[in-house]
């Protein structure tokens, strides 16, 4: 079957999330951000792998 592991999800909306989220994208835009998937991963907090089953 499935594995059953503890996920928390992010609330993207709150306006902590919402500038951190702003933040990334100002450095996308810049041309400072090299791997936006890294820098999201980073400033959200997730760890795991989608992969995984």
């Amino acid at each position: 079957m499935f594995d059953q592991k503890s996920q928390q999800s992010t609330d993207l909306t709150s306006p902590e999330n919402v500038q951190k989220g702003q933040q990334v994208y100002d450095r996308m835009v810049s041309g400072e951000c090299k791997d936006v998937a890294a820098e999201l991963k980073a400033t959200y907090g997730y760890t795991g792998d989608r992969n995984s089953n």
